[in-house]
């Protein structure tokens, strides 16, 4: 009878375990499949990028713009230079500008919209836009193409800007606040 019951009670033991040796196969198999989706999107991420990157490049070459390209994508291009301070964190900037799509189409203006204000390095714009911004110094007129992800990324901005877009601003940094 003592060896019935150390049968039993290995049974029990057993069968509480098998499910947790089940869960985790599956935490495993799942951790596995978690990291090959990452493996994914960063592999699609990179490839999106890299497309945008070469739309831009043909882009410019089309038209012919001498651009510079700063570390993290922007492109930038001084038209025109002013004589008045360099922007700097904290000051608000009073922008007038045009806003395309590299198809050409004119999204926003400040001459339909009002001029753009905003404090620099408080967000609230395009990421994009304040680098190009610090780039400038008042009186500046410039052109920047802002690649989508320093700009509105996957979503757009649920009005005339679509997801993925890369914006192109001719910008004049009016003031200095």
């Amino acid at each position: 009878m003592k060896r019935f019951g150390q049968a039993i009670v290995a049974v029990l033991v057993f069968s509480m375990l098998l499910p947790a040796c089940r869960q985790a196969a599956t935490d495993k198999q799942t951790g596995t499949h978690l990291k090959q989706a990452d493996e994914s999107l960063v592999k699609a991420n990179r490839y999106l990028v890299r497309k945008e990157k070469e739309e831009i490049d043909s882009f410019i070459s089309r038209h012919g713009w001498q651009m510079q390209e700063t570390g993290s994508g922007l492109q930038f291009s001084l038209v025109e230079s002013g004589n008045g301070p360099e922007a700097r964190r904290g000051q608000t900037a009073v922008l007038a500008y045009t806003l395309r799509l590299i198809t050409g189409d004119v999204i926003y203006s400040s001459e339909k919209d009002g001029l753009k204000s905003f404090v620099i390095g408080h967000g609230g714009v395009e990421s994009g836009l304040e680098e190009a911004v610090l780039l400038m110094k008042q009186g500046d007129k410039a052109r920047v193409i802002i690649p989508s992800h320093l700009a509105f990324g996957l979503l757009g901005d649920d009005k005339k800007i679509p997801p993925r877009a890369t914006l192109i601003y001719e910008l004049e940094l009016i003031e200095l606040k």
